[in-house]
């Protein structure tokens, strides 16, 4: 049976080092090897003095090789700080020898997980020299770790004029600066900018081709080892599943347990229920939101509608002359259709479409198309990209594209042109969630409200490396156009570690808690912020709302978490002592546990079906040291919720009510 749940809010740059670091491309030609992750026990009465008496130990349990064979293990990866075990080349045969020894658990072949993949940061409220960019010294000695597909270490973006050496604390190789004149293709045009322009940034190539999960934990396990103070990841899997099958997770509770911050994109996978992944409450899950500016090009029909659409491409010799209009259905059989393209603006819709909305402005030029409009269908509602076109097009909405297909069927002879605006700010819809933004609630821990926060994730303008000369009209631009939760991810893994700059006290939870709190959910326009249908967003598609950097500077209360209050939630949820211990890395004993809707979260989330529950929170006074919360209970209509007490009262900074 489905059901149906409601969540309650309590709310009561860049310097890139000289080197970065790669793991990955570790398998040979042989098909019957494999990389496996391999847990071990921890044994008691061993200390490791350093990485290399650890490395040995994980070496005794790779079995011998025979005289007749061809191949050694082979040891890719000895975790230190995220797993007990390590990562191997190995044959099922080997493994099987392994199984015999004392301290094995388990062994697993390694799984591939997906990418998700300058005006932001004013759209945020950040400008120089106040506000929270001021208090925090722009991130000044923060180091964040970035675990993707790597950077471009020459790009103007990771210039480090005016920036100081990576703190002492720093134990790795030294592995945005603001750019003035940032653009694409004359697009966007500004200062590009990080959110924390004066941390410093550790990328750790996790992904070349493609992302394995022994590759990403390595990727952990040095980021944890060379001290960053803030994790970003933009990638996970295509699913949610056990939490101790999630290397994301386990790879991310060791970065908490050392006081890092983590920062994680919530998925791709459409406004679908239960798709957002990479929620463990330990780490911050962002979904991906709009900002208020537009590439804009318009669709204009012979009977004077005019239609604002997005396109990167924006050619100024485009006549502006009316040009046939035609239904190219999804476009991706237009040569053997019996419509003629040629010298036309052709309607696209995005429907089963297994190419890229680019791939189909290729095929209309192919078929002879003069340019091309873009129409979503219904579930992409309102999200429209500003894309590299190969011809004239315009990408808009559904409503839009419906509006366009009345007219087209009001006349035997319509027509229509494009014109293109460029850049335009303040958009009054402004947030919205983006239509591929993955949705709650989470499968694996239903009493988690999860997305955590949004984020801008949409047409965002990023650092980009330039591709081959001829492939696109975009191969020289530094600077590119980028959507996804991927985009979003790295927006909050800045304001975390400008929170981090301004309270060196406050723990990971504690800044999670912050930017939860103290989210907007109201847009531009003075009203509730929308998701891609244009209707109110809910939390399970927003979550506590979208970023608001300042106010997160000042939360007033603070619900904090400390590691250890992890491991009884996780045997709350009924996960045995040894998956319990795989995650947390040391020997758990599960004598005691916690109900998911007592972790001291920000939120929480409970079916409308269930009877009545109580909800126990602590909070810790980080406002005025004499202050006075009183509590109001609003949007939230048919439950009756009850808060006890109604006022809380504090004396001194960092006391604690329940």
């Amino acid at each position: 049976m489905d059901l149906k749940f409601i969540s309650i809010f309590l709310c009561i740059v860049l310097t890139l080092f000289n080197s970065s670091k790669t793991f990955g491309n570790h398998l040979t030609d042989r098909s019957d090897l494999d990389t496996y992750i391999v847990q071990l026990e921890f044994p008691d009465d061993v200390f490791f003095s350093d990485s290399n008496d650890l490395y040995l130990w994980h070496q005794s349990f790779l079995p011998t090789t025979s005289a007749s064979s061809d191949h050694s293990p082979l040891i890719i990866h000895s975790y230190r700080h995220v797993l007990n075990g390590f990562a191997a080349v190995l044959s099922s045969d080997e493994v099987k020898e392994m199984e015999k020894k004392t301290g094995f658990v388990s062994a697993r072949p390694q799984m591939e997980l997906e990418l998700h993949t300058t005006h932001t940061p004013s759209f945020l409220g950040f400008h120089q020299n106040v506000g929270l960019w001021n208090a925090s010294n722009s991130g000044k000695g923060i180091i964040i770790g970035l675990l993707d597909t790597g950077i471009n270490p020459l790009h103007p973006s990771f210039n480090d004029k005016g920036m100081l050496p990576p703190p002492a604390k720093w134990k790795g190789k030294s592995a945005g600066n603001f750019v003035e004149g940032a653009n694409f293709l004359g697009n966007a045009n500004g200062t590009a900018v990080g959110i924390a322009p004066r941390a410093h940034v550790a990328m750790y190539r996790v992904c070349i081709s493609n992302c394995k999960d022994a590759d990403i934990l390595a990727g952990f396990d040095a980021a944890i080892e060379d001290g960053v103070d803030v994790i970003s990841i933009s990638f996970g899997a295509l699913a949610a599943g056990p939490l101790d099958s999630d290397v994301i997770a386990i790879g991310s509770y060791g970065a908490i347990a050392k006081g890092i911050f983590v920062s994680s994109s919530a998925g791709n996978q459409e406004p679908n229920n239960c798709t957002v992944i990479n929620a463990a409450p330990w780490m911050l899950t962002v979904a991906a939101s709009t900002t208020d500016r537009k590439i804009s090009a318009e669709a204009i029909l012979g009977n004077g509608a005019v239609y604002e659409g997005e396109s990167a491409f924006q050619p100024t010799n485009f006549s502006q002359n009316l040009l046939p209009l035609v239904n190219g259905d999804n476009c991706r059989y237009l040569s053997t259709m019996d419509v003629d393209v040629k010298g036309k603006i052709v309607l696209c819709n995005t429907g089963s479409i297994v190419t890229t909305i680019v791939e189909l402005g290729e095929r209309v030029r192919d078929a002879g198309g003069a340019a091309m409009i873009v129409m979503n269908i219904k579930p992409e509602g309102y999200t429209t990209f500003a894309d590299v076109h190969v011809l004239p097009a315009t990408h808009v909405t559904y409503g839009d594209g419906q509006k366009i297909l009345k007219y087209m069927n009001s006349t035997s002879a319509p027509v229509a042109t494009i014109s293109f605006k460029g850049t335009r700010i303040g958009d009054k819809h402004a947030p919205t969630i983006a239509s591929f933004s993955a949705r709650g609630p989470y499968i694996t821990s239903s009493g988690i409200l999860k997305p955590d926060i949004s984020g801008p994730g949409v047409n965002i303008l990023a650092a980009w490396k330039p591709a081959s000369a001829g492939e696109t009209t975009a191969a020289t631009s530094t600077f590119n156009i980028i959507s996804g939760t991927s985009m979003a991810c790295p927006h909050l893994a800045g304001v975390a570690a400008l929170l981090k700059n301004e309270h060196t006290h406050w723990s990971p939870a504690a800044i999670k808690s912050a930017i939860i709190t103290t989210a907007d959910f109201i847009n531009l326009g003075n009203n509730p912020i929308q998701d891609e249908t244009l209707n109110p967003a809910s939390p399970f598609s927003m979550g506590s709302g979208n970023v608001n950097p300042s106010r997160a500077n000042d939360p007033g209360l603070i619900y904090d978490i400390q590691p250890e209050d992890y491991v009884s939630y996780l045997c709350g949820l009924k996960y045995t002592d040894q998956q319990v211990s795989y995650i947390v890395k040391r020997k758990v004993h599960c004598t005691s546990s916690t109900p998911e809707s007592h972790l001291n979260y920000p939120s929480f989330s409970i079916p409308v079906e269930s009877a009545a529950q109580t909800f126990t929170r602590t909070v810790t006074n980080v406002g005025e040291a004499n202050s006075t919360y009183a509590v109001k209970v609003f949007g939230l209509d048919g439950v009756e919720v009850t808060v006890n007490p109604t006022t809380l009262k504090f004396s001194a900074l960092n006391q604690k009510v329940s």
